[in-house]
Order: structure tokens, then sequence, then C-alpha cells
């Protein structure tokens, strides 16, 4: 199976080729696999070496032009090294760009805490109107990532991971998919918590919705799985509770609760595989069925 990464590349190497609008910005990261794109299109391919915040001024420059930039790195340089980049460039001048991601909160767990962002999607709650995808396969990231190129001139973050679930779900960007139904609270799990919230419901009386887009905010979704017995687990691969002030906004008038599972805020400084940082996590099947248990029942 191919990584979304790879999907990505060869997604946006392809609409290089069909848009003369698209530009993309590379930081070092990737830039070997575009080298062919680069040199069919070397007005528009242009890697700008280990600066992240001149990948950010770089993509909002190439939108004042009224290009369509996608900028791209590992999370923690893509939204946080530049944020004030993000910022000013970006919202501050009123232009949108595509900033498409890759080793999010855990994927790259020997590269240490530079190499991690479990904050990126809070982060750019700070800012106002993003569009937020995160795709649990690679089949939902091609979709995503066409349908990001082509949405106006948003602002779209588009957050790809190594961890991935086994099976695409259909996907219609920015609405929330009923993948089980059942009566005792919803389970919400965002891209690839997929797999392992299925396998840690298996057989309880739990709704579970799943999210390829997590801003804008599903609420009339949420609203009509949760019904009178609005209670809400969401996970999250990333920091614990990043959504639960818009479960609680969706959710306002009528009474509720609401357990956020995620990436917890205290760092952990021995660094093993996926599987090993998601168990430390609590986001192993195991740990998610006690946690969910306890919670619903």
């Amino acid at each position: 199976m191919d990584t979304m990464r790879d999907r990505f590349v060869d997604v946006t190497s392809r609409l290089l080729d069909e848009d003369p609008r698209l530009a993309v910005v590379l930081a070092d990261i990737t830039a070997a696999a575009f080298t062919p794109a680069q040199e069919r299109h070397p007005d528009r391919v242009v890697n700008v070496g280990i600066r992240e915040q001149l990948l950010i001024g770089a993509a909002g420059g190439l939108a004042l032009t009224g290009m369509r930039p996608v900028a791209h790195t590992f999370a923690s340089f893509l939204i946080e090294r530049p944020f004030e980049q993000v910022k000013l460039d970006l919202i501050h001048q009123g232009v949108g760009a595509v900033l498409v991601s890759a080793a999010g909160s855990y994927d790259w767990p020997a590269g240490g805490r530079t190499h991690m962002s479990p904050g990126d999607v809070a982060l750019l709650d700070t800012l106002p109107d993003w569009t937020v995808h995160v795709p649990g396969h690679p089949d939902e990231a091609e979709q995503l990532l066409r349908h990001a190129y082509t949405d106006g001139d948003r602002n779209v973050y588009v957050r790809l991971s190594a961890h991935q679930n086994a099976a695409p779900v259909a996907v219609e960007p920015g609405r929330f998919t009923t993948v089980r139904t059942g009566s005792r609270g919803v389970v919400l799990a965002v891209g690839p918590m997929l797999d392992a919230v299925l396998a840690a419901t298996e057989g309880l009386d739990a709704t579970v919705l799943y999210a390829a887009t997590v801003r804008p905010f599903d609420a009339a979704g949420l609203r009509a799985a949760a019904g009178d017995r609005a209670d809400v687990v969401l996970v999250e691969p990333y920091l614990a509770g990043t959504s639960a002030s818009a479960v609680h906004e969706a959710l306002a008038d009528r009474s509720h609760r609401v357990l956020g599972l995620g990436v917890p805020r205290e760092e952990h400084r021995h660094y093993g595989s996926i599987p090993e940082h998601l168990a430390a996590y609590g986001l192993d099947a195991p740990a998610l069925r006690e946690r969910i248990g306890t919670f619903l029942w």
C-alpha cells in the first residue's frame, strides 16, 4: 500500500501539468520526489531549502500574484516554526494557500520532539477561517487534496500521516460519516484513529462517527448522531481535547458530557515506534475500550 505522502506527490505532480495556477513550495522535505515535476515546471516547483519562514512567505507572495500555492514540510516546521508568517503572510494579507504536512504527532518517533507536532490543529484554531482535513487513508488524502486545491482561495491545512487505516471511508469534505450506530453515546474518530476506535467499540452499543475534515466542524452531523443522549468521546491523533470546544458549542442547547482522548500535553521522552507511542498515549484499541467503556457506561 502506498502512503498518504506518496499519494500527495503523485496527485500534485499530475495536477501541476493540468493547472497553470498551481505552484508547490518545498523546504527540502520530499523535494527529491518532486524532481520530475520540477524539471517540467521549474517556475512552479520551488525548493527554498531549510528556511520554513521563507516557505510560508513565498507561498503568501505567490498567492498575492493569483497563484494557488501548496506549501509542504513536516508539521512541526510547517505550522509551529513559521507560525508568525502563517498569521501575517497569509491571514493578515487576506490570501489563501494549501499547507500539506507530514510527520504529525508521532510519525517519526526517532526524530524526537523537534519532529512531533501534536498541537498543530489547536494552534491553527487561534486563526480564523481555516479548513482542516485529516485523512485516514491515501484514497481519502487524494480526494481531500484535490478538493483543497480547487477550494477557491481558502486557507486549507491537509494533515497527512504515516499512521493510516486499513481501508478508506467514502468521505464528503466537511461532513462526518456514520460508520456504526448505537444508543449509548457517540465516539467521534478522527482520521487514522478509526481502526482502533472500531476495534475498541466492537460489540458496544455506541455510534461511531468518522471525521476526515475537522474544520469547519460538522455540528449538524454530530447533533443528528447524538440525539437526546449527548455523551461524546473524541478520539483525535493530536492534542487531546482539540475539538472539545466545537463539541460543546454544537451541543450547547442540550445536556451533554465530553471526553477528549488524544496525545497528552506531557512530553514522552522515550521514543519508540508508532504503535508504542499510541500505547503510551492510551490510544491503542485495548486502552480505548477501557476509557470509552468507563465513560459511556
